[in-house]
């Protein structure tokens, strides 16, 4: 018999509250039973916007889930994006001269780099921490590598850590609702491990998301999340270089870029219809200046968030992978080959066009990594009632 017990998933975002609801149902599928968004400022500047507008908005929603499904929920899983997280990558050396490992050094590696990583951060927490490196005499291991010989072994962990100010105002926030933060999750790294998933010969790449007015870029290495960067800019700014040169408004070029077809073929002489220029005086400005324009701000965007980042510097590598979203379709369906073109820089790397993901598919994800993990994550931290480290190696050894 199947016991009726749905799980609450909040996602926080920039300009929205997303809420879901999932249960067991036969043959122990997973299913969304509710979802549902309110469009209110959330985030700002990489922080709450307004503590009472969301307070008042969580109570509201979470009341009138409450009573569509008949449960009263004491918790919820959190799925946040945009706090300017930070990630550290810090490894861990021991001496073996030809001796075995044992799980003891591995122990110790661990334990030393959690407490060093919560000395010099302490004004922050952990959400996750990722086995991001393996290497022993020099050579990469693919899993862990207990019961092996060698010389000197290192272990490098990945943490993703969220500012304690940031988690002290959602927990505050929640508790308000009544509702404890069960676990949290960067949105990047459900996101990523989704990608992940689908492209089991894929472990190291990009997954870059333009939108409106921001944009991201995540890095996996090993299918560990290493980085992730916010940017305060995305496809508006294209259109509004395009306004700013020709004079025409941006809702004109976005009804250009609508009735658009990609098969379509520019010629050098080509007009922007009169229709796209509503009550405005009718001026001659030819097609291509259009995509002329875009092609030089689409070009300078790459080399911003990717190529001329000192960020990812090392992370570059030839033949990477990216993973590429456009949010806006209109500009995706003029320009991805530009974004494809400039990301891949000359075909060093493969572009890959990565679909929205649906609700649906972010919280099916989010609920697999709640329950059974992730291969690469060593422990999330937050809300655990048995020690950190008590978990942490209660995750790897089993």
């Amino acid at each position: 018999m199947i016991i009726y017990s749905p799980t609450l998933f909040i996602e926080v975002n920039n300009t929205e509250l997303t809420f879901a609801v999932g249960d067991i149902h036969e043959n122990n599928n997973f299913k969304i039973i509710y979802k549902s968004a309110v469009q209110i400022q959330v985030i700002e500047n990489s922080r709450i916007a307004d503590f009472e507008l969301i307070l008042e908005n969580l109570k509201k929603n979470i009341y009138l889930i409450e009573q569509k499904l008949n449960f009263i929920f004491n918790d919820a899983v959190l799925i946040i994006n945009n706090f300017n997280c930070s990630f550290i990558n810090i490894t861990g050396y021991k001496k073996l001269n030809g001796s075995q490992i044992l799980k003891d050094n591995i122990t110790y590696i661990l334990n030393s780099l959690k407490a060093n990583v919560d000395e010099t951060e302490n004004k922050k927490s952990i959400l996750h921490i990722f086995n991001s490196k393996y290497i022993l005499d020099k050579k990469e291991i693919k899993n862990l590598p207990i019961g092996l010989f060698g010389d000197f072994y290192s272990h490098e962990l990945s943490f993703c850590l969220i500012n304690n100010n940031d988690y002290k105002s959602l927990k505050s926030i929640f508790e308000k609702c009544n509702i404890k933060i069960k676990k949290i999750f960067l949105k990047s790294y459900v996101e990523g491990s989704y990608i992940s998933k689908k492209n089991k010969d894929i472990e190291t790449f990009f997954y870059i998301k333009i939108n409106e007015n921001n944009s991201q870029i995540i890095y996996f290495e090993n299918d560990s999340l290493k980085f992730e960067e916010n940017f305060n800019f995305g496809t508006e700014l294209v259109l509004k270089d395009i306004s700013k040169i020709t004079f025409l408004k941006i809702e004109a070029i976005k009804s250009f870029l609508n009735n658009f077809k990609s098969q379509d073929v520019i010629l050098n002489d080509d007009l922007v219809e009169k229709e796209f220029f509503n009550n405005e005086n009718f001026r001659k400005i030819k097609k291509k200046i259009i995509f002329d324009i875009a092609e030089a701000r689409i070009e300078e965007l790459t080399e911003i968030m990717l190529h001329k980042n000192i960020n990812f510097k090392n992370m570059i590598k030839k033949n990477a992978s990216i993973f590429l979203k456009i949010t806006d379709k209109d500009h995706s369906k003029c320009f991805i080959d530009k974004y494809s073109f400039f990301f891949s820089k000359n075909n060093n790397f493969s572009v890959k066009k990565e679909e929205s993901f649906t609700i649906d598919d972010l919280i099916k994800n989010t609920n697999q990594l709640a329950h059974y993990g992730w291969k690469k994550e060593a422990i999330p931290v937050i809300q655990l009632k048995k020690s950190t480290i008590a978990r942490f190696f209660d995750a790897i050894f089993g």
